[in-house]
């Protein structure tokens, strides 16, 4: 267990009175409240704390003690379970608002580092053929390997970003672009706010591996159709996104 009041916190008895102190302790030894609280089972915690530990530990001063690994995983889980403010949480935890927003921000940095390869590494052409298995026996879609989609994430504009954030509903955003597989796990992120579904598709990695073949996507022939030669597996998605060879949406209207 860490001790010390950790970055600039106003309160007295941070390492006593701080829910991470007070009250997550007490919980850690109960799975089902630890996992209402922080949307994650305790050894998932453990997990996690591993992996990202390491990126997140910062180093006491003379003036004051870190705020440990453990706390800033804590503070960080709880603001996505619960979407409250900053400084809602800063009261809870006992630290400033301004440490909240810090260790909310370096320790998503520190899951994208520690995870991404892990987690969404770029499948292989067996990855892709395992997807379209999985498509075809849960979705009864034979030869699809994706589903793609976007999303406005709304957000305060960067400095001096000017209008690259800026789209057509009048607010800044980022999209999310998203490929997920037939168990809704993310294979692909990114995208500008300013830009449409069709062009955070055309502008990203995944888009341009999609135009140029470099994906290594396997061609299979369907059992009983009639056809001429391998068809190829396809990302299925909206009338945003155009009709490619890898790519199948709608029809107009």
């Amino acid at each position: 267990m860490c001790i010390g009041g950790g970055e600039f916190t106003p309160f007295s008895g941070h390492a006593t009175r701080g829910e991470y102190h007070a009250l997550v302790q007490e919980m850690s030894l109960d799975a089902l409240l630890f996992q209402q609280y922080f949307r994650m089972p305790p050894d998932h915690f453990d997990e996690l704390l591993g992996k990202v530990g390491p990126l997140i530990t910062m180093a006491d001063t003379r003036i004051r003690s870190a705020i440990c690994p453990a706390e800033r995983l804590a503070i960080y889980l709880r603001y996505l379970a619960t979407g409250d403010s900053f400084h809602t949480i800063g009261f809870s935890y006992h630290a400033g608002t301004s440490s909240v927003c810090r260790i909310v921000r370096e320790v998503a940095s520190a899951i994208w580092t520690a995870l991404v390869e892990e987690e969404m590494s770029v499948p292989t052409r067996a990855d892709w053929s395992t997807m379209a298995e999985q498509f075809e026996w849960r979705w009864n879609f034979p030869n699809c390997i994706g589903a793609i989609d976007g999303k406005h994430v709304v957000m305060q504009a960067p400095g001096n970003s000017g209008s690259l954030h800026h789209n057509y509903k009048g607010t800044f955003s980022l999209v999310l672009l998203a490929v997920v597989d037939a168990n809704y796990l993310f294979r692909d992120v990114g995208g500008y706010g300013r830009t449409g579904d069709s062009s955070s598709l055309r502008n990203s990695r995944f888009g341009e591996g999609l135009r140029e073949g470099t994906l290594d996507l396997p061609s299979t022939v369907i059992s009983g159709a009639d056809q001429r030669g391998p068809l190829p597996h396809v990302f299925v998605g909206d009338e945003a996104f155009p009709l490619m060879t890898h790519l199948l949406r709608p029809f107009p209207g």
